[in-house]
């Protein structure tokens, strides 16, 4: 049987990487988008964070009613803002960062964790801290911004945007800062196009999602020979 699973993401953009990850499975996609959340986490003055969690488990609750087996959170913002225990809903909540995390302490010696929306930096990385504490694990790792470029996201100007991660990770590929990685699901496509030993989000998450769904890969129509 077909699962279906809903994601809720932070921009548009972040649709194409996930349908991309999952062509070859069995499984149906639902996407929600909403930028205005993450907008007004970073600009509104007035609009604190008892308001912010508030509208994450809305989100949360109202996917969950449209008969998914799961919900995949890929904005890490959401993610930090919500609070499972005040969630009235019985199907997994999986988080685009938790297989990320797991990946980046398989790693030995020093990495580099790179990101472009400095609001997502401290829920990230305080997250990332309890998880290796949680495994009795300890992670050397430096956290760069590449600032003044999350915002040709937002504004719909992607090219710019995937532009502008690549030339800075191609800077820092010459400094030689051992492991490097991408933090955020729209710096996929340019760490892809920069260099293949990029670090990303999508690599571990899509092997977490297929054994934890137990999902199948799609049955290719086999080929009629016709004669004639």
């Amino acid at each position: 049987m077909k699962k279906r699973l809903g994601c809720l993401h932070a921009h548009f953009s972040n649709i194409d990487h996930i349908e991309k990850a999952f062509f070859s499975y069995n499984i149906e996609l639902i996407h929600f988008v909403d930028p205005a959340l993450i907008y007004r986490v970073s600009n509104d003055q007035y609009f604190g964070d008892s308001e912010a969690r508030n509208k994450v488990k809305e989100q949360i609750e109202w996917i969950a009613k449209c008969n998914v087996d799961a919900i995949l959170i890929t904005c890490t913002n959401y993610i930090a803002l919500l609070e499972e225990e005040q969630l009235r809903i019985s199907i997994p909540i999986i988080k685009i960062d938790e297989p990320f995390f797991d990946y980046l302490l398989s790693i030995e010696g020093p990495q580099t964790i790179l990101f472009t929306n400095p609001s997502t930096i401290e829920g990230t990385m305080n997250r990332l801290k309890r998880h290796a504490s949680n495994y009795q694990k300890e992670i050397e790792i430096d956290v760069m911004v590449i600032n003044n470029t999350f915002k040709l996201l937002m504004e719909g100007l992607i090219d710019e945007y995937n532009q502008e991660i690549i030339k800075f990770l191609k800077r820092i590929n010459c400094d030689g800062n051992g492991a490097i990685s991408v933090a955020q699901l729209s710096m996929v496509c340019a760490s892809e196009q920069c260099n293949s030993s990029i670090i990303n989000p999508l690599l571990p998450l899509v092997s977490s999602i297929v054994n934890r769904l137990k999902l199948e890969k799609k049955i290719e129509p086999s080929k009629v020979n016709v004669k004639v």
